[in-house]
């Protein structure tokens, strides 16, 4: 079962994945250092699976795709915020990283919340809590390229077939 990560508004991509290791693509490197100026024990307290939950604006600054990879290969599964930055989603998108859009579901989850999120039907339950959201929902194509890992894989299954 996942757990919530809580986090405000405006979370830039320069908080998500410092810019000082950006030398590298390597996944596992990002991910040893995802949030840590924000949140110095997430990446010894993130678990595969857990859930970010955002206020608005998520991942506003610059249109690095290291930060959707950071996040993603650190375990989060999906990142539910009130709002994303235009350039994030799609990277996240392109990454396979689901984000999902539901200021209700923000509004009452709270760090450390146990939650689940189904991001193809866009069901968002906070276990904790007992209650349940739906997202907006994402374009089919969308939740294809998602559950396909990413833009990559999804057009590599797609010529193969």
């Amino acid at each position: 079962m996942a757990r919530a990560f809580r986090y405000g508004d405006h979370v830039d991509t320069d908080v998500i994945i410092p810019a000082r290791y950006l030398t590298t693509d390597d996944a596992e490197t990002l991910a040893a250092h995802a949030m840590e100026d924000l949140d110095p024990a997430f990446t010894t307290d993130v678990r595969l699976g857990d859930i970010v939950f955002a206020g608005d604006n998520f991942g506003c600054g610059s249109s690095r795709e290291h930060a959707p990879i950071a996040l993603k290969a650190a375990g989060v599964s999906a990142v539910v915020a009130n709002s994303f930055a235009r350039i994030f989603f799609r990277n996240a998108i392109n990454t396979g990283l689901p984000v999902l859009v539901s200021p209700e579901a923000v509004e009452v989850t709270e760090a450390g919340d146990r939650v689940e999120v189904d991001a193809a039907s866009g069901l968002i339950t906070n276990l904790t809590k007992g209650l349940s959201f739906t997202a907006e929902a994402l374009p089919p194509f969308i939740v294809q390229i998602v559950e396909a890992g990413g833009l990559v894989p999804w057009v590599s299954q797609r010529l193969a077939s």
